[in-house]
């Protein structure tokens, strides 16, 4: 399974994702994709397969992936202190891959029914539904 794990920012949420992830399961390609080198850079150290950098590498690694896995923000144009373009948000969307959200309350979009939850905790739901995932395939 072809996992795109997409981040900006310092990349934080991201990596704990991918860390998880490599702990849980085997069998995966992730590939990471910050929206700056900062988010590129953490979620490599966390144990991305492959990693970049940008619009582009959101657009082109959006047609390749099974499951993209982010914050919510990745399909909001402008979001995450407009670091996500809204051609990142239209790659998302429109891609055919699954994907897995992480509801946060950030940058002027609020989830109403969302939990105030740490991160951590939507970590694991996160992993918990990529695992639902890769036992359907």
């Amino acid at each position: 399974m072809k996992i795109l794990v997409i981040d900006a920012q310092g990349g934080g949420v991201g990596k704990q994702l991918i860390a998880a992830i490599k702990q849980r399961m085997q069998d995966v390609l992730i590939t990471a994709v910050g929206t700056n080198s900062t988010a590129t850079a953490a979620m490599l150290k966390a144990g991305a397969d492959h990693a970049a950098t940008g619009e582009n590498a959101v657009v082109t690694a959006c047609r390749k992936a099974d499951v993209i896995i982010g914050p919510v923000g990745i399909v909001i144009a402008d979001a995450l202190l407009g670091e996500i373009t809204p051609v990142m948000s239209v790659a998302v969307a429109r891609s055919d891959a699954k994907r897995i959200l992480l509801p946060f309350d950030h940058c002027d979009n609020i989830i109403v029914g969302v939990s105030d939850f740490h991160v951590g905790r939507l970590v694991q739901g996160a992993v918990a539904e990529l695992a639902k995932i890769q036992g359907n395939r």
